[in-house]
């Protein structure tokens, strides 16, 4: 109880007046005196009130450790500034023997302000799951919350207080390489992704040993970079910020994110890391945010670059009046704030706002009580050992494969298939399995496609494995060899796309198309007659239109992760049956882009892909996607009939029912994603022809039946005014129950009415 006033009081600073008198009362009562314990406020404003200014402003203060995600400064006296405390927080620094280390080093600071730890932990930590877009595919709420638990419970034993991570920026156009990152384009399913990750990372509580600080980003509207070129400018109306990329902040606030981390980008001509509107207005302000913002890497000090601020004073200065508490990476606090407070430029009352989060925080995880809870080698190796995470993380692999198409039933394979030709640049690649944005890549780790072939067939079947070409460069002098091995063989897999370091942060591409030879590859395997089956792998939607049309087998894997080769074996051979969902529309060619279902009909639509004569469309290529927001097939067939609503006239604030039966006609159970969605088809202001608004996975058994029921409530019919007043208009709306949101299966109009 009270430790960080004991170590105060050991250090000779002063002591608070209860703690000074209650021995002598102790003394007179003969008896131990109990003192009622402060709250966690009351705690940090005693730690406040002996702070240095220079203290303060080392608590803003964090820097990398022992790697680097960004350009770092080369530093060597960190050690000597934790001992003076002049850093809050450390990022990249892993490990529980490492942390506790330098967890001592700032230990021996004047007042003994214990450290934070944070890392990107993105989508694992020892156990690598799919990338986030992939896992995001499964539509699974429960297995994205279990896989964040699980790699909190390994980055906490491994030391680590803090992830960066979910990020939650809706992403419309696949050029842009931090897709792999988010949930997609839809802002429905990314704000329910993200309350289930913010959840799986944080747990009941924060202190727990399992669990982590999340931190929401990038706040804001990071994905709606300019030509999908990372870090670009951000040119969008005040409606599409609030309906579009505001929504999953709003839902990670709710559900308890203890961080935020503002963008890169500048929004409205100011960046985001010195956008008070953001930061002050919305987040600390409307939404009544009380936790950290930090900046994103030296983007305190980029504001320089961006022509907003004058030198590193001058961003320190714009950044803590508009909200940012911590600065990553910039050392514009570190090297200015204490002048800034001195002159007057910046007020005291400013710094102590954002040093009380910072504090909060650690009070909250308990670091003043026992500043090495996290670093525990012994939970530590448990944890990063423990074989039933590898198991979780196969689930959620399997969960996150989309079945693109399946024409003649290629799939499932036989389990009695005997020859089998594994062929392209992917078929025993391991590393590429991590992934972007790993913190694991110890290759011997994760399991091949060729190694996940061998486990699920044994020696009955023959693989024959053959590259064909590189996923990068022109030759083709492995075509030959893989057209053979093709020939020899029952059937071939093919597994293709994008290297694991071609999709991620800076990792923007003008030219989204399957890369190098693989397409033409395609071509050759395909050309033997044989039946073959895609696996496309990669890290945003890719364009693919020779594969897509000729084909007659594709899974998307996207990067599954440390059980990728066996969870694809699972799915190929049947054992599991696709059920996995786009999350983000695939154009057919990169000149749709953007290209996103939730689209405006404009005063010319057109109405099919014929109709291009004085339409919104081109005469060079049709307007629909390759793959559209919400497709996937499955190995059994569903049916939707039956549609009820509870009402056909709804009165503002009044919650109906939509019903409907769905089926599975097949002959293996399977998992349906049924998708509502709303149209507003009179408003004033013009709405999306569609709008996700609700979505049930259901495991049907061959032949069963279930009703399946949405609720509509005022939520889901309300939207922004001109004023950005979040209202409800009296009118007729369309609602649709379908497969995909350009598969509709069901549709009934109903009318809200005042």
């Amino acid at each position: 109880m009270f430790s960080c006033f004991r170590r105060v009081v050991a250090a000779g600073l002063v002591a608070s007046t209860t703690l000074a008198v209650a021995p002598a009362y102790a003394q007179k009562s003969k008896k131990k005196a109990v003192l009622p314990r402060k709250t966690i406020e009351q705690r940090v404003d005693s730690v406040l009130a002996l702070m240095t200014l220079d203290e303060k402003v080392g608590q803003l203060n964090q820097y990398t450790g022992d790697a680097a995600t960004g350009p770092a400064f080369n530093d060597p006296n960190k050690v000597e500034q934790l001992r003076t405390g002049r850093i809050g927080s450390m990022l990249n620094v892993k490990g529980a023997q490492r942390t506790r280390e330098l967890q001592a080093e700032a230990l021996k600071s004047r007042l003994k302000i214990p450290l934070l730890f944070g890392l990107d932990v993105v989508h694992g930590y020892q156990t690598t799951f799919p990338i986030p877009l992939g896992e995001a595919a499964s539509w699974d709420l429960e297995a994205m919350r279990q896989s964040a638990h699980v790699a909190a419970t390994e980055a906490a034993a491994a030391g680590q207080h803090w992830t960066f991570a979910p990020m939650v920026d809706i992403a419309r156009d696949p050029r842009w390489g931090r897709v792999m990152e988010g949930a997609g384009e839809d802002p429905y399913l990314g704000s329910e992704i993200a309350k289930a990750r913010v959840l799986g990372f944080q747990g009941e509580k924060l202190g727990a040993t399992d669990a982590v600080m999340a931190c929401a980003k990038h706040f804001a509207a990071y994905g709606a970079a300019q030509a999908g070129r990372d870090y670009n400018t951000v040119d969008i109306s005040r409606r599409a910020l609030w309906e579009t990329y505001l929504p999953p902040f709003k839902a990670a606030l709710d559900a308890g994110a203890a961080t935020f981390m503002n963008s890169f980008n500048e929004l409205d001509g100011i960046p985001a890391t010195g956008n008070a509107y953001l930061q002050r207005d919305i987040l600390k302000g409307r939404w009544n945010f009380p936790g950290i913002v930090v900046s994103d890497w030296g983007s305190i000090g980029e504001m320089v670059a961006h022509g907003y601020a004058k030198d590193g004073a001058d961003a320190a200065l714009k950044a803590i009046t508009a909200g940012s508490d911590i600065d990553m990476e910039s050392r514009a606090y570190s090297s200015h704030l204490d002048q800034l407070v001195q002159s007057g430029q910046v007020k005291q009352t400013l710094v102590d706002d954002a040093v009380r989060r910072v504090l909060r925080k650690k009070f909250e995880l308990g670091l003043f009580d026992n500043p090495y809870k996290f670093s525990d080698v012994k939970r530590e190796k448990a944890a990063l050992n423990n074989p039933q995470h590898r198991q979780i993380a196969r689930d959620v692999a399997r969960k996150s494969i989309v079945l693109l198409k399946n024409e003649g039933n290629v799939l499932p394979l036989a389990k009695s298939a005997k020859n089998i030709a594994l062929i392209g640049p992917l078929g025993k690649s391991k590393l590429d399995m991590a992934g972007f944005w790993s913190v694991n890549y110890d290759s011997t780790t994760y399991v091949s496609v060729y190694e996940g072939l061998q486990n699920k067939l044994g020696k009955q079947a023959t693989i024959r494995y053959a590259k064909g070409c590189g996923i990068k460069g022109e030759s083709q002098a492995g075509f030959a060899e893989a057209v053979q091995a093709a020939k020899a063989a029952d059937v071939v897999v093919m597994a293709v796309g994008e290297a694991y370091n071609m999709s991620g942060e800076a990792k923007s591409r003008a030219d989204i198309n399957l890369p190098g030879q693989q397409e033409e590859l395609m071509e050759a395997v395909l050309a033997t007659g044989k039946p073959v089956v895609v696996l496309m792998m990669a890290g945003r939607p890719l364009t693919f239109a020779y594969t897509a049309e000729h084909a007659p087998a594709i899974l998307y894997t996207w990067w599954l992760g440390t059980e990728a080769g066996n969870a694809i074996a699972d799915v190929l051979v049947g054992d599991y049956n696709p059920a996995g969902k786009l999350p983000m529309t695939f154009p057919r060619s990169v000149g749709q882009v953007p290209l996103y279902y939730a689209a405006k009909s404009t005063g010319r639509p057109s109405q099919n892909d014929k109709d291009t004569n004085y339409r919104s469309a081109y005469i060079d290529q049709v307007n629909s996607p390759q793959y559209a927001f919400g497709h996937g097939l499955s190995y059994t067939q569903f049916e939707y009939s039956n549609l009820k609503l509870s009402k056909n006239e709804v009165g503002d604030g009044e919650t109906f029912t939509a019903s409907f039966t769905l089926t599975n006609k097949g002959k293996v159970a399977g998992e349906e994603v049924a998708q509502l969605y709303l149209h507003d088809l009179f408003a004033s202001a013009t709405r999306p022809v569609k709008e996700l608004k609700g979505f049930q996975k259901v495991m049907l058994k061959p032949g069963e039946s279930r009703t399946i029921t949405f609720t509509i409530d005022k939520d889901k019919l309300s939207f922004y005014n001109n004023d950005l007043q979040w209202i409800t208009e009296p009118g007729e709306f369309n609602l649709m129950i379908g497969s995909a949101s350009d598969a509709i299966r069901l549709e009934q109009k109903f009318t809200l009415v005042k």
